[in-house]
């Protein structure tokens, strides 16, 4: 595998993950099991096109999704925002062992992420 296409290794987690907790992002509550089809779908298409530069556009709509979603007091979008901001904060770390400028190009969003970590564990008295 080369630098080019290593990140394909690191979509399992989010491919997994991600469908129902970004489809309860987008509509800031409950959702349908048509709704979490189309975003599994959407993951789908763009790990099988292995196109890198669509997969971390996604990945950035993911993180914005995630900062966006920060005011709701919905326990499952409080759920989906916590486990999305892992998943993808675990997929940006994996990425600093990859060759290629893939961690590079993350670099930001990781850091947003991790603010995000701290944020959290302020507001939870540091658990």
């Amino acid at each position: 595998m080369s630098g080019r296409d290593a990140w394909l290794s690191l979509t399992p987690e989010p491919e997994r993950e991600l469908p129902a907790t970004v489809a309860t992002l987008r509509a800031g509550g409950p959702v349908t099991a048509g709704e979490v089809e189309r975003e599994r779908a959407r993951v789908e298409r763009l790990v099988v096109r292995a196109r890198r530069r669509a997969w971390f556009a996604y990945m950035g709509t993911v993180v914005a999704l995630i900062e966006g979603s920060g005011g709701s007091a919905d326990p499952r979008v409080v759920r989906a925002r916590e486990l999305a901001r892992q998943v993808v904060h675990n997929h940006h770390q994996l990425l600093l062992g990859l060759p290629g400028p893939a961690a590079d190009r993350t670099a930001e969003q990781r850091s947003a992420l991790e603010a995000m970590t701290r944020a959290n564990q302020s507001s939870n008295g540091g658990q």
